[in-house]
């Protein structure tokens, strides 16, 4: 049986990680939009005790999940962790005695308490002292409503709020403004502004050495010389490559022979992510992360698909795909700048080619949008490589951002 899961980033008002929502859903081809949020939460807690471990999709950060009262009554929040956790109270739960009395429980138990999708009703105001995050949905909640809840909560300063929703940078600057704490949604991954971002020197030179490791047959003199010339991130490629992430039997000690250890895929992975990495200093880490999974996820499937012979144009896609928000400027302007193939460019520029069939299958899973992924999927042939393809992809890019954190 597979687990099917994805996930969404919560950040802070200085855009830092501090966990995910666990986004769950029956298996790609049970895709249902009303389903029951009972087995759902359910299942979502069994596979963390039996298929996999809450750290492996949260990288080490507290998973928010949603439960019914149905499971609140069984007591599955304390299935986890108290600090593994963040308990979201379903939007479809009634305030009543029962809840409060389960409210209260889980609070004197250390357990951190969040209202999802939360509706403004004076019954709620027994459960302020306990509860420690409210989330509002901005797609549906007006602005002059959120004023009376902010005004409403004022007596209760220990509570946190949370924007849903927030797919654009207007609108997190709106709820940043309004003085939320905690943002979810797509706004950092679309550009905060329309200017034109100048690469510094490394960056050309990464630049350039995208474009050269983009052919199927690359040039290895070539790659090294360039390489060469770029003291900075000749010592980046000789730390990764003698990192213990690599079986070796020697010791590396030139460029070439570091080159032709690590092997052409993940000489393109390891150039992706310095790239990503040096244009996006003021970016969120979770932005750099999601460009890793992307990539990596792109290309678990195109490896299942074997359609590519070189996979390692699809994980550059996938990484591309982001460049937009890291220059803070349209796809078009980046691409005119970034020697890449046409392929790439069709499936960034233009939603063409089997480029960009696995790149929406990516978007839409990471969205929870089961219904749009399940449909290309199907297309694909792939259903069943899907969530295990993810699951390895976050796996991967937690190892890799580990083994980057240290070169």
């Amino acid at each position: 049986m597979y687990f099917y899961a994805a996930r969404q980033p919560i950040l802070d008002r200085d855009k830092k990680l501090i966990g995910y929502e666990l986004l769950f859903r029956d298996g790609v081809n049970n895709v249902f939009p009303d389903i029951d949020g009972d087995e759902a939460t359910t299942r979502l807690i069994e596979g963390s005790q039996f298929n996999f471990g809450l750290e492996d999709l949260t990288d080490n950060k507290p998973a928010y999940i949603n439960f019914t009262l149905e499971t609140l009554l069984k007591g599955y929040p304390t299935l986890l962790s108290k600090d593994a956790v963040v308990v979201e109270i379903l939007e479809t739960v009634q305030p009543g005695k029962r809840l409060l009395a389960i409210v209260k429980d889980l609070k004197e138990k250390g357990y951190t308490l969040a209202l999802d999708d939360y509706i403004h009703q004076p019954v709620w105001r027994h459960f302020y002292p306990f509860i420690d995050i409210i989330k509002i949905d901005f797609l549906t909640c007006n602005i002059e409503t959120i004023k009376t809840i902010i005004d409403d909560l004022k007596p209760y300063p220990h509570l946190k709020l949370l924007a849903e929703k927030v797919e654009t940078h207007e609108v997190y600057n709106q709820a940043l403004e309004l003085g939320f704490d905690y943002f979810q949604g797509f706004f950092f991954s679309k550009p905060e502004m329309i200017q034109s971002k100048a690469l510094p020197p490394s960056g050309m030179t990464l630049a350039e050495l995208l474009y050269e490791t983009s052919t199927l047959d690359m040039d290895l003199k070539k790659i090294t010389d360039i390489f060469e010339r770029d003291v900075n991130l000749s010592y980046k490629l000789l730390r990764y490559s003698n990192s213990a992430a690599f079986a070796r039997r020697a010791k590396i000690s030139t460029i070439k022979q570091a080159l032709i250890t690590l092997g052409a895929n993940e000489i393109k992975k390891l150039l992706s992510l310095l790239f990503a990495a040096q244009v996006s200093t003021d970016k969120p880490m979770e932005l750099i992360r999601l460009s890793l999974t992307r990539a990596r996820f792109s290309e678990l499937l195109a490896i299942s698909h074997g359609k590519f012979k070189d996979t390692g144009m699809v994980f550059l896609t996938g990484m591309m795909s982001l460049m937009d928000a890291i220059l803070d400027e349209s796809m078009q302007s980046v691409m005119q700048k970034l020697p890449l193939s046409n392929e790439i460019k069709a499936a960034l520029l233009n939603d063409e080619g089997l480029l960009a069939s696995y790149l929406n299958l990516v978007k839409f899973y990471e969205q929870g949008n089961w219904q749009a992924a399940n449909q290309i999927s199907q297309q694909l042939g792939l259903d069943d490589k899907v969530p295990d393809a993810y699951h390895e992809a976050i796996s991967w890019v937690n190892e890799q951002m580990q083994l980057m954190s240290n070169v």
